[in-house]
């Protein structure tokens, strides 16, 4: 059975610093692109960064030069390392891989960024 597990999420001061992990098993995704997505209340689900097999990067505008995303192939596992946090970046964050013409998600991790 194929998963991606994300984990990291909590509770966060508006300017902190938060990791989040999401790893994959049932198959390797060393061969396809990985991507964070997140979804706030009332709001749809967007693109929040993506990583090549290759470790080319795309961050959507709203958190460049704050987010960085990263892969270890070795341990099929994609990481988004969130600095200088804002209440704005308060969501669920998913995890997702599409491999052969099928979409992979993960069940979700809350962040939330609040004094």
């Amino acid at each position: 059975q194929v998963q991606l597990v994300e984990s990291g999420g909590e509770l966060v001061q508006p300017g902190g610093s938060l990791g989040l992990s999401c790893a994959g098993s049932g198959t390797s995704f060393s061969f396809s692109t990985m991507s964070w997505y997140r979804q706030a209340p009332g709001h749809t689900r967007e693109l929040v960064a993506s990583i090549t097999p290759g470790s080319n990067k795309n961050y959507a505008d709203s958190v460049k030069g704050r987010f960085t995303i990263s892969r270890d192939n070795a341990k099929n596992t994609v990481y988004l390392q969130m600095n200088s946090l804002k209440p704005e970046d308060t969501a669920v964050y998913y995890c997702y891989v599409r491999k052969f013409e099928l979409d992979y998600w993960g069940q979700g991790t809350q962040v939330t960024v609040s004094s």
